[in-house]
């Protein structure tokens, strides 16, 4: 008989230490008084800063799987969510300010962009960096850094489900419920990617390494969290979801030629084997009947999904920048303290 999985999200994580006294009022407040509340953040709080980003992060986590210690109700915490709102907005202004997006922007010319791979690596992409020289080191420490997402693969945009209708809410259940294992338990993405941890060694406790992430990779969660819980920001959800498919195939053949090239075993190269196919389907599907269909309903949101597609190019690039330069300088991408 199979040796049974064990299930990465069956105990809450406990509260990540502090970086700051933003996310510092945050844990002391989910550890203290229901009435209590971090205060709201200072006009010059860096958006993208560790203190911000995992106070942020904290908060968001109360509506995926909370924290061991902290009540289920404080999810809806009135003080808690003033505070999130704060931070949330410190957050999509830096955005708006950083990726400003013209009134000629189309969502089919940026995906086209999107679909468009460089004819040679640029030295700012992860994953060919992973292909050509990245080593078993190098490997894990993404593993452990994608967890935080990846443990809870598709769960943020399953949130735009209920803000989507016809044709657009169709095609997305449709792509979700492959991301969800197809009524397969052991086919869950996230499950499949619990597996690659294991393979490469790693601890696969939902959350475990939040405290080794750095702003940059926080950030990256935290915007599809965004997206996800604000009904105003789903077509902003939908040009996220959009990004990720139609650049996750090409990756993830990189990737998984990057595992077999350390010698990862077989679950490791599985999971991102089981993305080259079914990403290169869900791209055509996202682009023609999600998007397609969520702006043949509602075609003023066209320049929102363009924001949400470069936005999740403008973050990735900063992650990417913060993991080549470690590791090309010969030191850890994980934060130390």
């Amino acid at each position: 008989m199979a040796e049974a999985r064990s299930e990465p999200r069956r105990h809450a994580p406990p509260l990540p230490a502090p970086r700051g006294p933003l996310s510092q009022t945050v844990v002391d407040a989910l550890k203290g008084s229901r009435h209590g509340g971090a205060p709201p953040a200072p006009a010059d709080e860096p958006a993208y800063g560790d203190d911000l980003q995992l106070a942020l992060y904290i908060l968001y986590e109360l509506h995926y799987q909370g924290f061991d210690g902290v009540p289920d109700d404080r999810e809806w915490d009135p003080g808690l969510l003033a505070v999130r709102r704060t931070l949330e907005d410190r957050f999509l202004g830096a955005l708006r300010t950083d990726v400003p997006i013209e009134s000629t922007a189309t969502a089919e010319r940026e995906l086209d962009d999107l679909q468009r791979e460089p004819a040679s690596d640029t030295g700012h992409d992860v994953s060919r960096f992973l292909q050509k020289d990245g080593t078993l080191q190098h490997l894990r420490e993404y593993t452990a850094l994608r967890s935080l997402y990846h443990l809870k693969e598709a769960d943020p945009h399953a949130w735009v489900l209920p803000r989507l209708y016809g044709r657009a809410k169709s095609a997305m259940a449709a792509v979700e419920f492959d991301e969800f294992g197809a009524g397969r338990a052991d086919d869950i993405h996230a499950a499949l990617f619990a597996d690659l941890m294991r393979d490469l060694d790693l601890e696969t406790a939902y959350g475990h390494y939040v405290d080794a992430a750095p702003a940059e990779v926080l950030a990256g969660v935290n915007l599809m969290s965004l997206y996800g819980l604000h009904r105003g920001l789903r077509a902003a959800l939908v040009g996220h979801f959009a990004a990720v498919e139609v650049t996750s195939s090409p990756a993830s053949r990189r990737l998984a030629h990057a595992l077999r090239k350390v010698g990862a075993g077989p679950a490791a190269v599985r999971f991102y084997t089981e993305h080259v196919e079914a990403d290169a389907v869900h791209e055509q599907v996202v682009r023609h009947d999600v998007v397609g269909g969520l702006l043949e309903s509602e075609p003023q949101l066209e320049a929102d999904v363009v924001f949400g597609m470069r936005t999740t190019g403008f973050l990735d690039n900063g992650l990417a920048v913060r993991l080549l330069g470690a590791w090309r300088n010969g030191t850890s991408a994980l934060r130390a303290d």
